[in-house]
């Protein structure tokens, strides 16, 4: 007798684990005829399970007590809390108001939209989680949960109760995920056809045996060598199909294995009884048959969910993997990127990727930003102005101050938002969704319907091959994918355009838009201002005019000042002394010992006493300032905020493309009309407020008109939260782009009709793939139904229809090539 056994029986020890039993616990179990102590349920439903099973001599020949259920948890489940620890969450957590916070994850097991589909509710259901989404494409998951309630390691638990793993995003270990899927799916594709193979020789040899004679022992010894070569493609390649299916099942789901399932294991067990008692029929070709067709189609598929999802896998993989840091000594240290913090100074060589968003603190290159904003040409960038983690810096040395790291930095935000839209599910996809779960419900009946119609026209045999056809030609995954693989392939393409989709609705709802609205500053303008022109008097040269101005100017931060200092970039500029800034009127300083004066007319005729006419009004949409000494005026700047250079272009294209284009402003009527008038826009709107904006919005909404939004500062918000649809500026305001469907990352205006278009042959494909998926269903159903379709028929077709599918929706990552 053990010593656990001795100290139970003394009532002191688990008969179980051997671990003290707690005072007044009662939780005996009968074993062997004698009520034995358990310490708690665990042990108690463990020792239940033994007894159940008939095992109860692990008892009587154990050596060591049992381990308790806490040493039997699966190590990933232990390690799981390890990710609640907030140093840890710092690289992959964001942390928004109170204690709501929001990660991504890699979720490992999913094999079709069925998985999608269950992971969502039963994580979807779990107090304190508020959102979890799961995007097909590329396996990743959002989730957002209140930590007060619930902890992320209680989540991933919740997970690996119904068969699926997850954990923390990471793009090199997701590349290792997807090749070990790749490499899985291969090795059950090759031993499926293996196998297929060997049974089809056989089975020919059958054929002919039934045509024209074989001897009863040669057909009893072919059949069980096709068994022993059919049993083990089951067991390894079919396994996938199964398990799915009992995890819908404990779920109390019709999952879309199920009925596949039901299939495989009906033919094969008819095929076994069949070969044991001499029966007329065997389906291991079929069987096999089946699960090389079926898992073909599945490869295939993954392969092409691998490549819809590339753009966002591009975008994860841009980081470096290492930065160089360097000390306060100015030394150079290589460092994980990870191991970055604001403040940190990094040396980015040419080549080089930058490592995290920052400010340049010394050096001047140009920086290769194409991935991000679409733009092809790198974009000039020097000391004190902002670059991005993940851009590619290609002329010079700079030295970075780091400022964002980890999910605070703007790569990060754009591949969230990106995920976020790609898992979203647009109208088309939920009702896609339910018609698939009520579709394999109705398909059993149905299957049920058919056989007992068939048994009592053809008999047992033939009503069992008919149903197997029925069973396997059917399969919702078609319908589920219609849409999913379409979006995820869309929004990839308009994403290397520069057009980022953040909302599951917005391509929907993009291809429908009637009405286009825009705001005019930084939305059609450059949203800064440009020097237009200098008219210099009293025969001034124009240059000397301009270094004047910019010597004033070169210490203010006022857009103004920035305009004229950047319109003198590279020229000597002389030395202001005494420089004053008078509010609302200008500025004054000493030149060379001359009093200079920029500004209002009546401010600067006020240095010299004098007042003329001189020169023709320059118009109401230019900002005029004026420069003079005591000596009287001495010339003209005339300022504007620039029309962008595709303006005129994108809304020509709009209107191409018939849609009526609206611009609503806040600024100055005659500023609004001439912008208007140079664009061609018809419908313009001049001193709007915000909320008269939203107002002028919601009245095209109530005449049945679909809306579309453009705008970049703060002011737009409510009315891009207002719109059906809403594009904010790349270079707009946090506000603005928080409140948008999507996001201009390009800046290009042309990318919006050619958005337009690649929304509108989305949804063409999407409506194909449905319409696909319904003419192969009412077509193949009632000729399975009829007999006319064979069983291995069956499942090439039910591959078939889910792969032409996805080829389809492939054909959408060429838009704008």
């Amino acid at each position: 007798m053990t010593e656990a056994q001795v100290g139970a029986e003394a009532g002191t020890a688990c008969f179980h684990c051997g671990q003290p039993v707690p005072p007044g616990a009662d939780y005996r179990v009968e074993i062997d005829g004698v009520a034995q102590p358990m310490c708690c349920p665990g042990c108690q439903a463990v020792a239940q399970s033994i007894v159940a099973a008939g095992l109860t001599e692990f008892y009587r020949y154990r050596t060591a007590p049992a381990r308790t259920p806490a040493e039997t948890v699966p190590d990933f489940l232990r390690q799981a809390e390890v990710y609640d620890r907030p140093a840890l969450q710092r690289n992959f957590v964001v942390v928004d108001e109170g204690n709501v916070r929001e990660a991504a994850l890699i979720l490992e097991g999913i094999t079709c939209a069925a998985c999608v589909w269950l992971n969502e509710r039963h994580v979807g259901r779990l107090p304190g989680v508020l959102e979890f989404s799961v995007n097909y494409a590329t396996h990743r998951a959002r989730v957002k949960w209140d930590d007060t309630r619930i902890h992320l390691s209680d989540i991933l638990r919740a997970i690996s109760e119904i068969g699926y793993l997850a954990h923390p995003f990471d793009a090199r270990r997701q590349e290792e995920v997807q090749r070990r899927e790749r490499n899985q799916s291969l090795r059950r594709v090759a031993v499926a056809g293996l196998g297929m193979m060997q049974v089809m020789m056989i089975a020919v040899g059958l054929y002919a045996g039934d045509w024209y004679g074989m001897d009863p022992h040669l057909r009893n010894f072919m059949r069980w060598v096709s068994a022993v070569i059919t049993v083990p493609v089951v067991a390894y390649s079919g396994q996938v199909f199964f398990r799915n299916a009992w995890a819908d099942l404990r779920r109390r789901r019709l999952g879309m294995d199920v009925p596949v399932s039901l299939a495989l294991a009906a033919a094969l067990a008819a095929s076994l009884w069949a070969t044991a008692t001499g029966g007329a029929h065997v389906y291991y070709d079929s069987v096999t048959m089946f699960i090389f067709f079926l898992l073909t189609g599945r490869h295939l598929e993954m392969s092409a969910r691998h490549r819809a999802g590339q753009t966002t896998e591009e975008l994860v993989r841009m980081l470096p993997a290492v930065a160089t840091r360097l000390g306060e000594d100015g030394s150079e240290e290589a460092v994980p990127v990870a191991e970055l913090v604001p403040g940190d100074r990094v040396l980015v060589k040419p080549g080089e990727t930058l490592p995290a968003d920052g400010v340049i603190e010394s050096g001047a290159s140009a920086v290769d930003e194409s991935l991000l904003t679409g733009e092809s040409l790198p974009v000039p960038r020097r000391a004190g102005q902002s670059v991005i983690g993940g851009t590619l810096n290609v002329e010079s040395p700079l030295v970075v101050r780091v400022e964002k790291v980890g999910e605070e930095t703007v790569l990060s935000a754009i591949v969230r938002l990106l995920d976020r839209a790609q898992a979203e599910k647009p109208q088309l996809a939920r009702l896609a969704d339910r018609a698939a779960g009520v579709f394999v419900g109705a398909l059993l009946l149905l299957a049920a319907g058919v056989a007992l119609y068939w048994y009592r026209q053809a008999g047992p045999l033939r009503a069992f091959e008919i149903t197997l056809s029925v069973l396997v030609v059917t399969c919702p995954c078609a319908l589920s994918l219609a849409t999913p693989v379409a979006m995820t392939a869309a929004a990839g393409a308009l994403a290397r355009l520069g057009l980022l989709t953040v909302r599951g609705h917005a391509l929907e709802t993009l291809a429908r838009v009637t009405d286009f609205v825009f705001d005019k500053t930084g939305t059609l303008t450059l949203g800064r201002l440009e020097l237009e022109g200098i008219d210099p008097l009293a025969g001034r040269r124009e240059d000397a005019a301009l270094e004047i101005a910019a010597a004033l100017e070169r210490h203010s931060e006022h857009p103004i000042a920035q305009a004229l200092v950047a319109a003198a970039a590279g020229r000597p500029l002389p030395e202001a002394e005494a420089v004053r800034a008078v509010p609302g009127e200008g500025i004054e300083g000493r030149i060379g010992g001359t009093l200079w004066r920029l500004g209002t007319r009546a401010f600067v005729e006020a240095l010299s006493g004098t007042s003329e006419d001189v020169l023709p009004e320059a118009g109401e949409t230019a900002i005029v300032l004026w420069l003079g000494s005591e000596a009287g005026l001495c010339a003209r700047l005339r300022l504007s905020d620039r029309v962008r250079d595709e303006a005129a272009e994108a809304v020509q294209a709009l209107q191409a493309r018939g849609i009526r284009v609206h611009l609503f402003s806040g600024d100055r009527a005659p500023v609004v009309l001439a912008l208007a008038c140079a664009l061609d826009i018809d419908h313009a709107r001049a001193e709007m407020k915000p909320a008269e904006k939203l107002a002028a919005l919601r009245d095209l909404q109530a005449q049945g008109r679909v809306t579309a939004m453009a705008g970049d500062g703060v002011n737009d918000a409510p009315t891009l939260a207002g719109a059906d649809v809403s594009v904010a500026m790349g270079g707009g305001t946090q506000l603005a782009q928080a409140a948008a469907d999507m996001i201009l990352l390009s800046e290009d205006l042309r990318h919006l009709p050619q958005g337009i278009d690649g929304a509108r042959r989305t949804l063409r494909i999407v409506r194909q793939n449905f319409a696909w998926a319904i003419v192969y269903n009412l077509l193949a159903v009632p000729a399975a139904a009829l007999g006319l379709v064979a069983p291995w028929m069956a499942a090439l077709g039910m591959s078939a229809s889910s792969l032409v599918v996805v080829l389809n929706s492939l054909r959408l990552r060429r838009l704008g090539g």
